[in-house]
Formats: structure tokens, sequence, C-alpha cells
């Protein structure tokens, strides 16, 4: 296979201290379900077996997982999904972001930036949290599915992701912007676009019938035909079920790897993943707790750590 920048072996995951119902982001996650949480006891204890056995099974394939833990205090019962507040890029640029909940604006922390520092080679931290003050939001590879490769990055228009804020991005990390309006069987905007998407190195699964706009889902297909991607659909009902919210890594050996939550991989038709394998194992494991308390799944819980280590710069 051809070196390509989209995938790595490298990731950065969180540990709760306190993981829990987010009440600051139910009305503009639909996966969140207030009822499923109310009705289950050790929320947290669930959540962290769940979490554990995802790093095991990464580990086992050869997956690079940092782990650290949440700190108890502040309480950010969202810390899990690091995705959201930071991005990492393989010219040594690290993004922080505006976050739409006052309590998720808490999980940005220094101290990882520097911790990394001692491993990987960052140039510059470009910081947008200051949007926050405007009212302005971006969150992160929740609001962006990028493809690495061909400098585009795909995004769902929502209240949690800006468009101007979006135009933003682009023109400082160089990369063409695709914005489009997805909106669930309710009509109610999808809160993030990587629950809508994800781009792999030679393919995209993607929920083309809930963009309902036909100029915006014609922009989206084309875009990612012409960038030479596979377009693998999934319904609406699939994506409920979180089969959008996947990401490709690699294994230390170069090996693709798809990951996604069991529930996830139950929802696909066997021709969808007959499809996938032919570009990429698949793994999974099971986030049922995370995923209806927080209303986010596999590809969430990850930061990818496309960062130039410090032996490559030597």
């Amino acid at each position: 296979m051809p070196f390509t920048k989209q995938t790595t072996s490298q990731i950065l995951m969180i540990r709760p201290a306190r993981f829990a119902f987010n009440e600051q982001t139910a009305e503009s996650n639909a996966f969140q379900n207030p009822a499923a949480a109310k009705a289950t006891e050790d929320v947290h204890a669930k959540a962290l077996q769940e979490f554990d056995a995802m790093v095991e099974v990464l580990r086992n394939h050869a997956i690079d997982v940092t782990v650290v833990t949440d700190t108890a205090e502040p309480h950010t019962p969202d810390a899990i999904f690091p995705n959201n507040w930071v991005s990492f890029h393989d010219d040594g640029i690290v993004c922080l972001y505006p976050m739409h909940a006052p309590n998720r604006r808490l999980e940005r922390r220094s101290d990882i930036i520097e911790d990394l520092k001692k491993k990987y080679a960052v140039d510059t931290v470009m910081d947008f949290s200051n949007h926050e003050q405007a009212g302005r939001f971006l969150e992160g590879t929740g609001s962006l599915v990028l493809d690495r490769d061909n400098r585009v990055a795909y995004a769902c228009v929502s209240p949690r992701t800006d468009e101007e804020l979006l135009k933003e991005f682009g023109e400082k990390l160089r990369y063409r912007v695709v914005p489009f309006h997805a909106v669930s069987e309710s009509g109610k905007p999808i809160y993030h676009t990587n629950v809508v998407m994800a781009v792999a190195e030679q393919f995209a699964v993607i929920c083309l019938e809930c963009i309902p706009n036909p100029q915006e889902r014609e922009s989206v297909r084309s875009t990612l035909e012409e960038t030479g991607k596979d377009v693998i659909e999934i319904t609406i009902e699939q994506l409920n079920r979180f089969a959008g919210n996947m990401l490709q890594l690699k294994t230390r050996k170069g090996e693709p790897l798809l990951v996604m939550s069991t529930q996830a991989y139950h929802s696909l038709l066997p021709d969808q993943v007959q499809r996938l394998e032919k570009h990429t194992r698949i793994i999974y494991s099971d986030l049922y707790t995370i995923e209806r308390n927080g209303g986010g799944s596999a590809r969430c819980m990850i930061a990818e750590i496309h960062l130039p280590g410090l032996e490559a710069e030597k």
C-alpha cells in the first residue's frame, strides 16, 4: 500500500474519573438516552470496564495507546471523548477547539500537551477556543471529518459546528472545507459530523439519506468519489446504532484496522461488511453504556496522534 497520512498507529485516550450522563450536552445530542441513563446503575463502573476492554483490544492489535487518566475535579463527565477538544497533525500543529457545553471546556488540559512534547515534535499550538466567548463552536474531529491525504474537511453545520469557524480552520490549516446540513429522523440537526460519516484511506462510510439538501448531498458524494473513495452508504437506522462513528487506524506494521463498537458492527449488513473487508480488517468492542449515556462511540473516544516523533526531527 502506498504511503498515506490518513491513518496512524498512535492514539490518545482519556480514562474517565467520573463518567456520567451530561445534562449540558443532551439538548443538542439526540444520541444520549436520558431514560436509559436513569435506569442504569453504576454507569461509571460499567463505562470504565468498557473503556479498559477497548484499550486492551486496540493494544492486542498493535495500536500504541497513550492512556491519560481524567482528574476527579473539576467534574468532566465527557472527558472520555478527547477528540472534541484537541487534534494532532503531521506538520507539528496541535489544535484546541471551542466547546459548546461549559463543562466540556474544562476538558482542555495543557499538561497533556506538555507530556506529549516529550515524545512528539509540536511546532505550533493553534488555539480556536477564544471563539467560545462569541458563542461560536467547532468541536474538533467530532465537527470535522478529515481526509488528511487530500486535505478535505467534511463538516455538518450544527449548534456545535459554526460555518464561519469552518472557513477559518480551512484557511489556517490549508484544508478545502465541504459543509453540509444533516438531520435526524425527527428533522433535528445532527450534532457531530463523525456520527454521519467516516473517511478512511480507500473508502468512506456515510449516511447520505440524512442530508436533505440534494445539492449538498451531491457535493459530499462527488467529493468523496473524486478523491478516490469507495463510498459505502449506511441507513439512518444504522447511523442511530453508531455505524457512522468508526475510525480507521493502522498497526505498528502498517496493517489497516477499522475500529467500531459492537453495536455498530452488528448493525451492518453482510454486503457492507464484505465491502469494508476488501479494504481493511474490522475490530470492535462493546461500548453500550458509553454510547447511551455519552451519545458517542468508538471514534469519539480516540484522538489520533499524527505528530512527528522527536526522533524523526533529528
